[in-house]
């Protein structure tokens, strides 16, 4: 019987692009599902977890994090830009097109519109909250149009928040999180474990 991943982020979230192929790939060579689940993290679930946006964070924390982004970023082989001109940047209606991708073509598109996202906004200084950015992001893809449209649905937002309560109720605190067998991983430095976690 193969493994689930039930994969929790935010569009916007520069750890998540870091790990985003990575994870794919992962699952790919273990056969196993992921379950692509982006979540309202700054709004819902950083309040209730402690967790703080970027901008109220410590300005130890905030350095730190660009050195950890460039460390990785050049171990990783990955283009990114640290400070990019669309962030900080609301991840919803992203989140939502990635939701619309997967309701009406299944994870595999979920994960490929989920990686132009977090590219666009980690690679490409695009605006990721800009319904003309997605649209182009979803032509760039080959997938419909009508996804965007799709994404405003309340059949979506409903998705949207069920997610993010999964998220609470599995004890995620941030993004990128991989949960397999009710155990929780937590970032993309983590994805070893997981890997190692779906060879069980």
């Amino acid at each position: 019987m193969g493994h689930t991943v039930d994969y929790y982020f935010a569009p916007q979230s520069p750890w998540a692009y870091l790990g985003h192929q990575r994870l794919a790939e992962i699952a790919a060579r273990a056969g196993a599902a992921v379950r692509v689940m982006p979540i309202d993290l700054g709004g819902k679930v950083f309040p209730i977890s402690g967790g703080l946006p970027l901008g109220q964070r410590a300005p130890q924390r905030q350095a730190y994090r660009l050195v950890e982004l460039q460390r990785f970023s050049e171990h990783l082989k990955a283009s990114l830009n640290l400070k990019p001109k669309y962030f900080p940047v609301g991840g919803d209606d992203a989140a939502r097109l990635i939701i619309a991708a997967d309701l009406a073509q299944g994870a595999a598109a979920a994960m490929q519109v989920a990686g132009a996202v977090l590219a666009a906004c980690w690679a490409q200084e695009r605006n990721i909250a800009d319904d003309k950015v997605l649209a182009e992001l979803l032509a760039e893809q080959g997938l419909p149009a009508a996804l965007l449209e799709q994404s405003h649905s309340q059949a979506v937002q409903e998705r949207y928040e069920a997610y993010t309560q999964a998220a609470i109720d599995a004890g995620v605190f941030g993004a990128p999180s991989y949960v397999v067998g009710g155990e929780i991983f937590w970032g993309q430095d983590r994805l070893d474990f997981v890997e190692r976690a779906l060879s069980r």
